[in-house]
């Protein structure tokens, strides 16, 4: 069952996201060190990874759990990543990362491919797509940053690619106020393990 994030008192969103994101900026950095180590590590050995040939990700900043050796490990891998290139509208384009010299900082304190675009439709040659979020319920509801951008991504996936969010482990099972816009998810990911969620695919 879900059960709120220790001390969420409110359903409200931007409530939920502020209590969300303080306490991730609590979070001691050896704490958030050893998430990106073991989360690379337990991205790679995923089935549903292991079998992709292109996956779809993101470079995470400020308090986020930490993608970059994530992103590393899976070019080592031989996987064609994507990263997501926020627009004006905060639509999504996309490009190719290759390592750390093929990103370059962006607006609103992100990091881009600085490579070609790909268009808006190239996360439909995504096998695999890793999110960004704050939360999830234990049957998939996202608490994202608020933009709307991966709910309008998200739409334009191939029918049964596998979405995954990837979180700490106590941000795993938090109960999610949802709007009519909003599309769930199939999997946490975090530094413990994979966490299938809304009766997803078995993870073997």
């Amino acid at each position: 069952m879900d059960s709120p994030h220790p001390g969420v008192s409110t359903v409200t969103k931007d409530a939920l996201r502020d209590q969300l994101r303080a306490a991730r900026k609590r979070r001691p950095l050896e704490a958030a060190a050893g998430f990106a180590a073991s989360v690379a590590e337990v991205a790679t050995e995923w089935s549903e990874v292991r079998r992709a040939a292109t996956v779809a990700a993101y470079v995470s900043v400020g308090s986020e759990p930490g993608t970059g050796l994530l992103l590393d490990a899976l070019v080592a891998a031989g996987k064609r990543v994507l990263l997501p290139v926020l627009m004006p509208d905060n639509d999504l384009d996309w490009g190719v990362y290759t390592g750390p010299d093929s990103i370059m900082k962006a607006a609103r304190g992100l990091y881009e491919p600085s490579g070609a675009r790909l268009g808006l439709d190239a996360i439909r040659t995504a096998d695999m797509v890793l999110v960004p979020g704050l939360a999830v319920s234990s049957t998939g509801e996202r608490m994202g940053q608020g933009g709307g951008s991966y709910d309008r991504a998200l739409t334009r996936i191939t029918p049964g690619t596998p979405v995954a969010v990837v979180l700490y482990d106590d941000e795993v099972g938090v109960v999610v106020p949802t709007e009519p816009h909003d599309l769930p998810v199939d999997f946490a990911l975090t530094a413990g393990g994979v966490v299938p969620l809304r009766e997803s695919p078995d993870i073997r």
